[in-house]
């Protein structure tokens, strides 16, 4: 089945589908939980999600890989989550997931700055086109009727910047290892952090949140099929096609993130859409060379 390539669509399809809906799975848990509750939620239940793995795959866990691993864990995707969760106290999830499509960018320039990437004239352009598109998105308030700074969203940026990190790291120190299991390893140390960190957060108000059930519905949901399952997809996809084929799903998921935002009654402006058409040129300019001769992780 995985062979066929009308199933393997439908797989990228699944991917960006369950990654564009993170954004307003995020916004619904925060209806009940602070921002601070919803990460530590979603980090603590995914790791549980991911323990099975790591115990089946015990045996590729190697000492010099624990720095690595560490960054994997706390760079790209603990720090982030909270990020995440802070910056949609005050933005739309349209907008988040816009934003999140910066990932290739920041990949890019880490790569140059800290790990000799060679770089073409085309991925200039792209990070250009990229940075433009980001920051015409930050310098707009919530509504795009006016030119403010939406600070929040820079904790995204921030968080973008993080992935770009760890993607390079992982690239660079942690090809021998499939992603489930640089996922499943890194967890294991950012679960017992996130619940450690959980019993020093007062739940106390939730209860009096109505729908609360529903909203950490929400958040079990974000962590074990947005991070577990997808992470399954994503390396059976690049099992079966190539990281090329697999990175395309960068450019899908904008547009779930928009339409769950649309459906939300957030405000889509026509700001927002040529913004975001110029992010995605630029990550495409960037990936189209960059990925050519990437290694699948």
């Amino acid at each position: 089945m995985w062979e066929k390539r009308w199933f393997q669509f439908a797989i990228l399809l699944l991917l960006a589908f369950i990654w564009g809906s993170s954004f307003i799975l995020i916004k619904v848990g925060l209806r009940s939980f602070s921002n601070e509750q919803a990460a530590v939620i979603r980090i603590f239940l995914a790791s549980v999600a991911l323990i099975p793995f790591a115990v089946k795959n015990r045996k590729y866990f190697k000492r010099k890989d624990l720095k690595s691993l560490l960054i994997a864990g706390f760079i790209g995707s603990f720090f982030p989550a909270f990020l995440f969760t802070k910056a949609q106290t005050q933005i739309d999830s349209a907008l988040a997931g816009i934003l999140n499509s910066l990932t290739p960018v920041f990949t890019l320039v880490i790569g140059i700055l800290f790990h000799r990437s060679k770089v073409k004239i085309r991925q200039l352009i792209g990070l250009f086109l990229g940075l433009t598109g980001a920051v015409g998105l930050v310098a707009t308030g919530s509504g795009l009727t006016g030119i403010t700074i939406n600070y929040y969203a820079l904790y995204i940026v921030l968080a973008t910047l993080m992935y770009g990190v760890n993607i390079n790291e992982v690239k660079s120190h942690l090809t021998h290892l499939t992603g489930i299991q640089i996922t499943s390893f890194s967890f294991m140390f950012i679960g017992p952090a996130a619940f450690i960190y959980m019993l020093t957060l007062d739940f106390s108000q939730v209860a009096d949140s109505p729908g609360w059930g529903w909203h950490l519905l929400a958040l079990a949901a974000l962590a074990v099929v947005g991070t577990s399952f997808a992470l399954l997809l994503m390396n059976s996809l690049i099992r079966y096609t190539s990281a090329i084929f697999a990175s395309s799903v960068t450019y899908i998921i904008p547009v779930f993130a928009i339409l769950w935002g649309i459906l939300d009654h957030e405000k889509i402006g026509v700001a927002d859409i040529v913004f975001m058409v110029i992010i995605l040129v630029g990550v495409y300019l960037i990936n189209r060379q960059h990925r050519k001769n990437a290694k699948t992780i």
